[in-house]
């Protein structure tokens, strides 16, 4: 009887590090299954994935004790560490406005075991048009329109959601609202956006009648950590494809959708299978 656990790291680059770590794993009677690393030569810091299985009838046991042997290595090594069991899926709040295709692909994903990483505790949308479809699937639906108190009770309302259904990551399925820096700020590297554009290209608004103006030849949809600082969080994800000058605003939106639909779903299981790590404003993502 065996479990699976991953460990990631960051820490400043320097000799020893895969050593260690590997060690303190043998020691346990750990088995590496998968194993990824990568030096970054600019900011000099050192990234790490480690997918491995924990022997015997209490893993749990094993792996506070290796909680407490990577404690340890802290001050020596100055890492920043997370050690999650793979058997937990995250738990995922899905907002959305009124378009419903990259919703309606990631509730299909994860019915079909394609996103079996993650569970879809709850959708909220400040638009009811999507209740039929998200209800279809067995999943709760919240209604949150921005109201007279505004857009901070309409957030405090998603916080409330955020912490009744116990939420790992949050994530915006084409929702048409601006995120205030409070809210931001309250879940900082929890919050993945699709922006339906090849960022940093046409930001904002109507990024696809922005690229028909300027006659681009490709067109694209990018998955993002979302900041304060609007569509210019870290990306995760990007997907592309060529158009003409044949292409309408409509077309290009008729593109972008299959585009914005993959880009999400790969962000959103890359985020729930711990193969991201933020690296200042970018990230190192281990496919």
């Amino acid at each position: 009887m065996s479990s699976d656990y991953i460990l990631t790291l960051s820490c400043p680059d320097r000799p020893g590090i895969v050593a260690a770590v590997s060690g303190l794993l043998a020691e346990r009677g750990c088995n590496i299954v998968e194993s990824q690393q990568y030096g970054d030569p600019i900011t000099g810091r050192f990234f790490m994935r480690v997918q491995f299985t924990v022997p015997g009838p209490e893993p749990g046991a094993v792996a506070d004790g290796l909680r407490t042997a990577l404690a340890a290595l802290v001050p020596e090594f100055a890492l920043d560490w997370r050690l999650y069991d793979a058997s937990v899926p995250t738990r995922v709040l899905i907002l959305v406005s009124k378009a419903g295709h990259c919703l309606n692909d990631l509730l299909y994903r994860r019915r079909s075991g394609q996103l079996s990483t993650i569970d879809i505790v709850a959708v909220a949308s400040n638009h009811p048009d999507l209740r039929p479809l998200t209800q279809s699937y067995g999943i709760d639906y919240h209604h949150l329109p921005i109201g007279p108190g505004g857009k901070a009770a309409q957030e405090a309302e998603i916080l409330a959601l955020v912490e009744h259904y116990r939420v790992d990551l949050v994530v915006l399925a084409r929702y048409m609202q601006v995120l205030s820096d409070e809210m931001c700020g309250k879940l900082p590297g929890r919050i993945i956006n699709i922006h339906h554009s090849f960022l940093p290209s046409f930001k904002g608004a109507r990024p696809y009648h922005q690229a028909h103006a300027r006659g681009v030849k490709l067109i694209g949809a990018t998955a993002h950590y979302v900041t304060p600082e609007l569509d210019e969080g870290p990306i995760i994800e990007q997907e592309v494809a060529r158009v003409d000058h044949t292409h309408s605003p409509a077309d290009l939106m008729a593109v972008g959708r299959d585009m914005e639909c993959l880009a999400l779903a790969r962000a959103v299981r890359w985020h729930s299978e711990h193969r991201i790590l933020l690296n200042g404003d970018k990230t190192v993502v281990f496919r």
